[in-house]
């Protein structure tokens, strides 16, 4: 009896201790927060990229951490470039950033109604890649709203921007290992896991990446993580707001590609084993509605703004319907 009393006292106890937060990138429900700091000074000196101390709150509780501007191409075409939180993990506890520490902000790079269309347009290009694998960034969507302690950036209404899981999280999560090259070559990466990247790329209507290195960096590649699993490389795709399938005012495809505009595909991936591609097509296609659905569930946009996107979207489906034509149309511009 004793025991049995032990027991239920330890029960009792463990319901009456703090709930587990669910894991931030678990949920596919907006997250409403509020950022007060020195918005004005952090944006308008955007290119210092100084830590400022601001204060998130979140579901009622308040959390202390430092924001700084980040991004490479954006911190010169916005005027509200995008962010970077580091929070301090202990003041974490109980709350849906429980276990981060820092994380970056998609925010809306201009005024108007267009540019937070954009956000959420480039938001729907990562959960289409999250939906056709693991091996991904996780998103999740936030509505933010600004207090200004400079008094001049107030933004009450707030607007829609949002986080992206943090590399390390991502590298753990599938089990990997970060590889960090100057060059890849074929025989290295996953052929099937490559050859879906590729696709995806083409579907969203996405250049801006290159499986060479970027002018700023020593390793390879441009816009493309690499993680290393089972002894073969892996490619995970970021930053889509030069993507067709956004189509952003500042959009401009690069002048060597020979395109006139983002949204005109080109395929950009190394040149594969045909039934590797197919393999990779039957995926994307066999995903048709799911994909189709991240754009109609999106929030914000009108009816005509999401038939805009699920037709352009359309056309590569279209496209697929004659997986051969498709194929030796990657083969023209394929990377040997």
């Amino acid at each position: 009896v004793r025991n049995c009393y032990l027991i239920l006292l330890f029960c009792l106890a463990g319901l009456a201790g703090p709930v587990q937060a669910a894991p931030l990138f678990d949920e596919l429900e907006p997250l409403k927060i509020e950022l007060k700091g020195p918005l004005a000074t952090l944006i308008d000196n955007k290119e210092a990229r100084e830590q400022k101390p601001f204060q998130l709150r979140v579901d009622g509780a308040q959390l202390a951490l430092k924001i700084r501007t980040r991004g490479n191409s954006r911190m010169e075409v916005c005027t509200f470039p995008p962010l970077r939180f580091n929070f301090r993990k202990s003041e974490n506890t109980g709350t849906v950033f429980e276990g981060q520490d820092k994380l970056k902000l998609v925010t809306q790079c201009r005024k108007g109604k267009r540019a937070q269309q954009d956000v959420l347009e480039e938001y729907a290009a990562y959960r289409i890649f999250a939906l056709l694998t693991d091996v991904s960034f996780r998103v999740r969507l936030v509505h933010i709203s600004y207090v200004d302690t400079d008094g001049r950036r107030d933004n009450p209404d707030g607007q829609y921007g949002f986080l992206i899981e943090a590399e390390e999280q991502l590298v753990q999560r599938v089990q990997g290992e970060r590889s960090e090259v100057p060059a890849i070559t074929l025989k290295s990466l996953d052929p099937e896991q490559a050859a879906l990247v590729y696709v995806f790329q083409y579907l969203i209507g996405n250049t801006d990446w290159s499986l060479v290195k970027a002018e700023s960096d020593d390793s390879c590649c441009h816009n493309i993580v690499l993680i290393e699993m089972d002894s073969k490389r892996n490619l995970v795709p970021f930053d889509f707001d030069l993507a067709g399938i956004v189509n952003a005012s500042y959009a401009r495809p690069d002048p060597s590609l020979r395109i006139k505009k983002v949204q005109q595909r080109l395929y950009r991936g190394f040149c594969t084993e045909r039934d590797v591609l197919r393999g990779a097509l039957d995926k994307v296609v066999a995903s048709r509605e799911d994909i189709l659905d991240v754009i109609r569930g999106l929030p914000l946009l009108t009816e005509k703004d999401k038939s805009t996107r699920v037709k352009y979207l359309g056309r590569f489906f279209d496209e697929a319907s004659d997986a051969d034509a498709m194929i030796k149309s990657f083969e023209k511009t394929c990377h040997p």
